[in-house]
């Protein structure tokens, strides 16, 4: 019976999102709100990014950082959780915020380059009156 519970302890680590214990987080601050934002700098983790996940805590969210600022596109293949992404540019300023469905494959554009993407949960943003032209302070620098 233990060398079975041991297996499906295993077996569950195993299916566990293994990337998110291991993303460097950092504080972010929008007006007088204050996020956790996990960070998605390389190429695999923010082809990763949310995938997989069921939950997130409150104002907490992801943070992709590209090397450089140009239009980006996202999409929630593989994504559970209803989302809000903030695409930011690289002087900080909030160009769009768009709300984006779980497990589709539909395109959501920033109307800009963006150097940065913040997902938080569905109608973070718009329930706290960030929009475009919002600064994000705490932002690191490109790579």
């Amino acid at each position: 019976m233990k060398f079975i519970a041991t297996l499906l302890i295993g077996a569950a680590l195993t299916l566990a999102p293994a990337h998110a214990a291991e993303l460097p987080k950092l504080s972010l601050t929008i007006g007088a709100h204050k996020v956790v934002a996990e960070v998605a700098a390389s190429a695999d983790d923010r082809a990763r990014g949310l995938m997989q996940r069921f939950s997130l805590q409150p104002d907490h969210g992801m943070l992709f950082v590209f090397e450089r600022a140009e239009p980006l596109a996202f999409w929630m293949k593989n994504t559970f959780i209803p989302l809000s992404i903030a695409f930011i540019g690289a002087d900080g300023k909030i160009i769009n915020v768009e709300d984006m469905q779980p497990q589709t494959e539909d395109t959501h554009w920033s109307k800009g380059p963006a150097l940065y993407a913040l997902e938080m949960k569905k109608g973070w943003f718009a329930e706290r009156g960030i929009g475009p032209g919002a600064t994000v302070r705490g932002l690191p620098a490109a790579r």
